[in-house]
């Protein structure tokens, strides 16, 4: 069969983000003082874009201080200083507040993986996707996030495309570094991620067994029931038991940096929100601590064409003139819709918890997910969930995260959220005789004569969420 040539036409639909989109979706998951730092950058990169008015980036940035230092320094001496200028409170009654003192330099999590990365031979795309992989562990060194979400970030962020098989080979990759068990999903998989680089021994077999096949039992501790269930004599679960202890379940929480609790402790919290009280009325603020960002003057040149008579050395400048200020003016159109959409969505929680904010009390908070303020501010889900990730709100009462604020229904009739149903679990067990404690069951029934109509699984779901262990743990010997 002779080959041919032949010119078709095919009609597609296919949806891509501009540029300023793009940058859009990058600055709305920074923090405060993530968007100081990025305004500075862009302001120090692009010749094109200007601060109209003296701003606090510069000023701090010429005197070698922090806006917080130049506050700071008015006082007399650190006695004078009020404890709201080093404190912030977490925003829950049972927690204490966060420690002011900077973190120590020390290598961190992400840097050890990146540098064992490099050294693996990788390149392009596929080191650049293990990295970014590597970025997206929490604190512990699991990856706790799905593995297209992270993919969708990936592309979203840095514009390499990878397929899932890529995704999947670059993670297999990053499990195989130090230490063991990162890039685990969950605690079960970290502790077999350890156990399979160990050598083959019987406990280690009988370890592995435990974990793959009955984890359940050896969570809960039941250990006749496992002893029966694997077929394993009395010292050979006791020796697999005492392997298991000797493994790390928070691999990545020995690094400097990690989002280990004594980290979080640490960190300084910059509130991205205020909210105060007049009465019933709520007030909404935003610090707004950028300055005012404009076009230079000399690089306006919509006035002039590049045509074909021109130099090529000043068709060359026009160009660059051109494209740093289209940078910069996509620059600031991202920055005003960044600010746009985070005082939509704050409103939007504020008015959905309107009691909470004017009392402070937990209890009063309602049921709501981000489906709830994706409808009432027009925002796609995925666009609420980046708004509210690692922003804080300054309230009287302290300073709380936006993801504190959602909270699931029970049951879709159910006007009661689940920290209040937490709540009265959490008194129930607190009055409950320590020789006989309640069990799920019976706390089912307690919270339904409190009229919290919810079923048996979800009772154990929330007491788990709570941190409450189960009645047999519940005793007056914590047995």
């Amino acid at each position: 069969m002779e080959e041919s040539l032949k010119l078709s036409q095919k009609q597609q639909l296919r949806q891509t983000l501009s540029p300023v989109q793009v940058q859009y979706v990058r600055l709305l998951e920074m923090g405060t003082a993530e968007i100081e730092d990025e305004v500075k950058r862009e302001l120090d990169e692009n010749p094109a874009l200007e601060a109209s008015s003296d701003d606090q980036i510069r000023q701090a940035d010429a005197q070698g201080e922090t806006a917080e230092q130049m506050m700071l320094a008015d006082y007399r001496s650190e006695d004078d200083v009020p404890s709201y200028r080093l404190e912030a409170k977490n925003g829950s009654s049972d927690r204490t507040f966060f420690d002011p003192d900077t973190r120590q330099e020390g290598e961190t999590l992400m840097a050890y993986l990146t540098e064992q990365l490099r050294q693996s031979g990788m390149d392009g795309s596929e080191l650049e996707t293990a990295v970014f992989l590597a970025g997206s562990l929490d604190g512990n060194g699991y990856l706790t996030r799905a593995l297209p979400l992270v993919r969708e970030d990936l592309e979203v962020q840095t514009g390499v495309e990878v397929t899932m098989d890529e995704m999947r080979s670059a993670l297999d990759t990053l499990r195989r570094l130090d230490p063991a068990g990162v890039g685990a999903s969950d605690l079960r998989d970290c502790l077999l991620l350890q156990l399979r680089r160990l050598d083959p021994q019987q406990d280690v077999a009988d370890a592995t067994e435990i974990i793959t096949h009955y984890f359940d039992l050896f969570a809960g501790m039941k250990m006749d029931r496992l002893m029966t269930a694997a077929s394993l004599s009395e010292s050979r679960l006791k020796a697999a038991i005492d392997l298991i202890r000797t493994l790390n379940p928070k691999p990545g929480a020995t690094f400097e940096g990690s989002d280990s609790e004594a980290e979080i402790r640490a960190a300084h919290i910059t509130p991205d929100f205020y909210v105060e009280t007049d009465g019933d009325r709520l007030l909404l603020s935003m610090p707004d601590n950028l300055p005012h960002l404009a076009i230079e003057q000399s690089f306006d040149v919509d006035n002039i064409e590049i045509s074909p008579r021109m130099p090529r050395r000043d068709a060359d400048a026009l160009a660059f003139l051109k494209s740093r200020r289209d940078s910069a003016a996509d620059f600031i159109k991202a920055i005003g819709m960044r600010r746009e959409t985070l005082w939509r969505v704050m409103t939007a929680i504020m008015r959905h918890q309107r009691d909470f904010f004017l009392t402070d009390d937990e209890l009063k908070l309602r049921p709501m997910i981000l489906k709830d303020i994706a409808a009432a501010t027009g925002y796609d889900i995925s666009v609420v969930s980046r708004a509210t990730q690692g922003k804080y709100v300054a309230t009287a009462g302290g300073v709380y995260p936006l993801k504190f604020f959602f909270n699931e229904r029970p049951k879709s009739d159910s006007d009661a959220s689940s920290l209040e149903i937490m709540a009265a679990l959490r008194h129930l067990v607190d009055q409950e005789n320590r020789r006989s404690p309640l069990s799920d069951e019976a706390l089912t029934a307690a919270l339904k004569a409190q009229g919290y109509d919810i079923a048996r699984r979800t009772v154990a779901k929330y007491r788990e969420k709570a941190g409450i262990p189960v009645a047999r743990l519940r005793t007056l010997h914590g047995i």
